[in-house]
């Protein structure tokens, strides 16, 4: 159980902090609790931590950007219509937004942290936010942990 909620704990450390990797984590945790149940619940620990961590990116550039500063930046034309590109396509197609952020959240292409900021810029649905990201988040990790006890048992 305290793996379980260190794991957690991290996750969340390194979600909301780019220079500290969750892999490298991953890597010391896997060895110290072997085995296929511990590596699927220490997954999705680390994804429930991540998707919290993300949540608090997604709303801070939810919230930020009504404010004076980025609506100054967005007063810039090529910012405005790379804004704006990016509104349209998003509204209305959460498959598509889904794919991206899942992409994002699985692979790590485009960088996850960049694209919760955008989620919330574009006021993504929470209800595809928020699944989205714990499933890739989830899946990443989960094969991470089964990937060191693999290489290590």
């Amino acid at each position: 159980m305290i793996l379980w909620l260190t794991t957690f704990a991290v996750s969340i450390a390194s979600a909301l902090l780019p220079f500290l990797p969750m892999e490298v984590y991953i890597l010391g945790a896997a060895a110290t609790e072997p085995g296929v149940p511990a590596a699927i619940t220490l997954g999705i620990a680390a994804g429930a931590g991540a998707t919290i961590g993300k949540i608090i990116w997604y709303e801070a550039a939810r919230r930020g950007i009504d404010s004076k500063w980025a609506q100054k930046k967005l007063a810039a034309p090529k910012v405005k219509a790379g804004y704006e590109k990016w509104v349209a396509r998003m509204q209305g197609r959460p498959v598509y937004a889904a794919s991206i952020m899942f992409l994002a959240a699985s692979v790590g292409l485009p960088p996850l942290l960049v694209m919760a900021a955008v989620g919330g810029l574009l006021k993504m649905p929470m209800w595809v936010f928020i699944p989205t990201v714990f499933l890739g988040r989830t899946v990443r990790f989960t094969l991470l942990f089964l990937g060191v006890d693999f290489a290590i048992h």
